[in-house]
């Protein structure tokens, strides 16, 4: 592993937990909304993450390795989950039974899901500042 892998593999992670919180909040904003361009109700989002490798021929061996780069966002994904049917035969949205088609988001599971990510990017944070102060002490090492 080169010296600055571990930051870039954190940087990644950064990265990936800053999208998925902002899909988050998109969930949160649109939890009452019936009605977006397309006409439909809004559809709960999810941010897709995979692994980021990288193939490598070692010039000792010759042997083909894989090497970690971090995560990678692959796309925000449309929940297929249904969407909730709620009475409320006053709404301007409703059926011709008073039924409305609401967004398939839970703010439970929503909050659940942006606490865990708060959490991932602290420790992607934490780690940072872990590997900036062992490269700082072994500079200090070196003097």
């Amino acid at each position: 592993m080169k010296a600055f892998d571990s930051l870039r593999i954190s940087a990644s992670g950064l990265s990936a937990e800053r999208l998925r919180m902002d899909t988050i909040s998109s969930n949160i904003a649109n939890v009452s909304t019936t009605r977006g361009k397309n006409g439909e109700p809004y559809r709960r989002k999810i941010a897709l993450f995979q692994e980021n490798l990288t193939r490598e021929v070692e010039k000792t061996t010759g042997k083909e390795k894989e090497r970690l780069l971090g995560v990678k966002a692959v796309k925000v994904a449309d929940d297929p989950t249904e969407l909730r049917r709620v009475y409320d035969p006053t709404h301007p949205d409703a059926d011709e039974n008073g039924y409305v088609l609401m967004p398939n988001v839970n703010m439970l599971n929503e909050m659940a899901d942006m606490i865990a990510a708060t959490r991932s990017y602290e420790a992607n944070v934490d780690a940072i500042n872990s590997e900036k102060s062992m490269f700082s002490k072994a500079l200090e090492i070196g003097r």
